[in-house]
């Protein structure tokens, strides 16, 4: 078997040293074999010692150069558990200060219905330390309708202009602090419409812009 992490543990650390032990179904010799415990080397430093508790023995194994194993005594060669009590007091005192600064984005209400290629302001009320937004027109799938502005942050407005695009729905504006991406608003859905039809009469009979006959 491979070296696992998890049969790794520190018993005791004192001016640059650790004592380890480690636990596996593999022999020893597998564990002394160059290069074993190489996934550890970030942990096993020169001069460290690893409690090896193999299949076959219990043996003391200097860490060399590397994360190399040295040969090693052997305690016991049956395999047997070594009896090890450890005991330690943490104490740990931490003091967090922090002071709350308020930030909000608050977006104006979606546009009436719109018309194709009709011209309309994006808006947002802005509180706090922002001083650029970014406004962001979508569809519904998240596809951008026209390229993001980033407007600078005036008297606690921020507004950007798009443009209607052709009819349909599920349209939303996003406006998002430009300093901090995670700080954002989204608005509610909104249409853009098809534009109002002329009706003309003509003996008697109802006809639309293009000259037909209207049929209720």
């Amino acid at each position: 078997m491979p070296f696992l992490s998890s049969g790794l543990s520190a018993l005791t650390t004192a001016n640059g040293f650790t004592l380890w032990h480690y636990r596996t179904d593999d022999d020893r010799a597998t564990v002394l074999a160059p290069g074993y415990f190489a996934p550890a080397s970030a942990q096993l430093l020169p001069g460290d010692i690893v409690i090896v508790q193999a299949s076959d023995a219990t043996a003391l194994v200097p860490i060399q150069s590397g994360s190399l194993a040295g040969g090693g005594v052997t305690v016991d060669g049956s395999g047997g558990a070594p009896a090890l009590l450890r005991s330690a007091t943490l104490l740990a005192n931490v003091t967090v200060s922090a002071t709350a600064i308020a930030r909000a984005l608050v977006l104006d209400a979606p546009p009436a219905p719109l018309l194709p290629g009709e011209a309309f302001t994006a808006g947002a009320t802005v509180t706090g330390p922002i001083t650029q937004v970014t406004f962001f027109f979508r569809t519904a799938t998240g596809t951008e309708v026209a390229p993001a502005q980033t407007v600078p942050v005036l008297a606690g407005r921020a507004q950007a202009g798009f443009t209607a695009p052709s009819p349909g729905g599920g349209l939303r504006v996003l406006a998002v602090d430009a300093a901090d991406p995670t700080h954002f608003v989204l608005s509610p859905p909104f249409a853009v419409s098809q534009p109002p039809r002329l009706l003309a009469e003509a003996g008697g009979t109802l006809l639309l812009e293009s000259g037909a006959q209207l049929i209720l």
